[in-house]
């Protein structure tokens, strides 16, 4: 990285009693701030600390010299020195006179967005978040540079407070080609966003604090008229801004929404829910946490999505080292604390490379192997290979499946040694799931309407919690109580084997495919029977995460409920139509 940041100017606006003991500094290079409070001792701020300038307190000569040597200050109370990107901020006392400086040094590191640089390039919108001083209009003036020199994009930039491209008419060198439109005071910036776009014709527009409502409306709609916006907000997470009224539509607004019944009981959750209000106006957050270590959320919607229905999202996790290597890692959502999973070479592309499922060679048919297949061996079959012999060997698990049975008529018997089929009374649970159930696994269940004639009661356990009447009922007839979360096959099948006292190997190996499948086509029977040598081939004797191939909407629904079943987690990503599953090891 080349950086540039004109010391001596900022030095020289300084007294001689606090610029001399600052030159000997051996920290000098890496000064952050020099702060100047009336009456106080001054002192320099580095990344390690602070350390005092001088025994003597800061006198209203000393202040004054170094105003007469800045610009003049705006309406939020800030300067600049002309031709550099040094920020000086004062502080006001009540009658409107400065009795204090915070003089910020201002550097153009070149090549600071390597880390991000492929982003950058897609021509998304992209918002920086990240706490004061983590390098955000860094990034930000490096990011405009590069756009409009090395992509050829015709770039504006709203500099509010002259800190992007310095202080004076003439802008630094290092925005480069892009354009800089300066700002009256702060509560016009939402309107120069406006001008920029009907005045200039931009391509990227470029904005430091995006921090008012005004602005945020003013951002959507230069969004939604094809430009690509690049911005950094107040806030260190996503999660900050959906908190955030005011700029919670950056990230697509929040709204509460009233669910019916169904759809309560099929999530599992309270009739009234937080949603996303619209698409989000920067598809692309970065959260800048270190200088060198940067979280990435690729697709905002859905990290917004995830959070609002209580799921940890997947962030890409990106650092930078010394020689400039970039290393990209995945953060999985397990609370067991597992270590992050290692991503794939930075720039790589296609469903196998971008997952952690090898490209494992395919045997050409009526070809002689090749060396590498040879010295692959058995071992490393191709995934397509053994999903073909997988897919012929279904009359297979069907014979096993139907063993299941036979132990039942071996005088099984259910959860308090009563004769079996047991009866179950359900409440809030799905019918329909519940029946397929039971019909395809061919367990010796009953479900019944009267509770006097139930062996046990099977709930959704949210609905579970608010009956007290049936929690009565069942401790009166003593019958047990087992509750699910959600309505859903996995949830329904492993309450049943429970309830069965199956929770072993009677039903752990037997995955029948038809019980996830809604028509039992072929397609649907290829994609569930993927996921499943997935998980049993590579997930759960590896310990990797997998990756399938694209599939519709409503066929990744059934490989979803194929995963719960083996109580792993998986999560959609892309876009349509290479929408694809996501499988994470538990």
């Amino acid at each position: 990285m080349q950086i540039t940041d004109d010391l001596n100017q900022l030095l020289d606006i300084l007294p001689e009693s606090i610029r001399t003991p600052l030159e000997q500094q051996e920290q000098l290079g890496s000064l952050v701030e020099v702060v100047m409070d009336l009456g106080r001792i001054p002192e320099a701020r580095f990344p390690e600390g602070a350390k005092y300038l001088s025994d003597l307190p800061v006198s209203r000569n000393d202040l004054n010299y170094c105003i007469a040597r800045v610009g003049e200050f705006s309406g939020d109370n800030r300067a600049g020195i002309e031709q550099t990107l040094h920020r000086i901020s004062a502080m006001r006392n009540r009658q409107g006179e400065i009795i204090g400086l915070t003089l910020r040094v201002g550097r153009a590191v070149f090549g600071t967005i390597g880390t991000i640089r492929d982003l950058v390039e897609r021509g998304q919108s992209i918002l920086m978040l990240g706490r004061p001083g983590v390098g955000k209009t860094t990034a930000l003036r490096e990011i405009a540079r590069v756009l409009a020199d090395d992509l050829h994009k015709r770039v504006v930039i709203i500099d509010t407070s002259n800190e992007i491209a310095g202080d004076g008419d003439i802008p630094h060198p290092a925005i480069g080609r892009s354009r800089r439109m300066q700002v009256a005071t702060p509560e016009q910036q939402h309107k120069v966003m406006i001008e920029a776009v009907e005045n200039h014709m931009p391509e990227v527009i470029v904005i430091d604090e995006i921090g008012t409502e005004l602005e945020a409306l003013a951002a959507r709609t230069i969004a939604e008229r094809g430009v690509q916006l690049v911005g950094t907000a107040h806030g260190n997470q996503i999660e900050n801004l959906i908190k955030n009224p005011t700029l919670s539509d950056l990230v697509g607004g929040i709204q509460s929404v009233t669910l019916g019944d169904d759809e309560a009981r099929r999530r599992g959750s309270q009739k009234t829910v937080l949603e996303r209000k619209a698409p989000p106006t920067f598809e692309v957050a970065v959260e800048m946490i270190e200088r060198q270590r940067w979280v990435v959320h690729e697709n905002v919607a859905e990290t917004v999505d995830c959070l609002l229905r209580g799921r940890q999202p997947t962030p890409q996790i990106r650092t930078i080292s010394e020689t400039g290597k970039v290393t990209i890692t995945r953060e999985l959502p397990q609370p067991q604390g597992l270590p992050t999973v290692a991503a794939p070479p930075f720039g790589a592309t296609g469903w196998r490379a971008s997952g952690q499922m090898k490209a494992l060679p395919m045997q050409n048919r009526g070809d002689r192997p090749g060396r590498r297949d040879r010295e692959l061996g058995s071992e490393h079959k191709s995934f397509e290979q053994m999903l073909e012999e997988s897919l012929y060997s279904q009359s297979y698990r069907g014979e096993r499946s139907r063993g299941v049975d036979d132990e039942f008529a071996m005088g099984a018997s259910g959860p308090n040694g009563e004769d079996l089929p047991l009866h179950v009374y359900t409440y809030a649970v799905s019918r329909h799931q519940l029946d397929r159930v039971i019909r395809t696994l061919s367990l010796p269940v009953v479900t019944t309407k009267d509770i006097d004639g139930a062996d046990a009661v099977l709930a959704l356990r949210s609905h579970v919690k608010n009956h007290s009447k049936l929690r009565q009922m069942a401790k009166n007839r003593q019958l047990p109580i087992y509750t699910i979360k959600a309505s859903s096959i996995p949830q329904i099948t492993h309450a049943l084997k429970r309830l069965l006292h199956m929770d072993g190997d009677a039903l752990e190996e037997v995955t029948d495919l038809s019980l996830f499948s809604q028509s039992g086509s072929e397609d649907e029977i290829e994609a569930l029977e993927e996921a499943r040598l997935a998980v049993e081939q590579i997930v759960l004797p590896k310990g990797q995460p997998v990756e399938l191939l694209p599939r519709s909407p409503k066929v990744r629904k059934m490989q979803h409920e194929l995963v719960e079943h083996y109580r792993l987690k998986s999560c959609s990503f892309g876009d349509e139509p290479n929408r694809r599953l996501r499988i994470y090891p538990a």
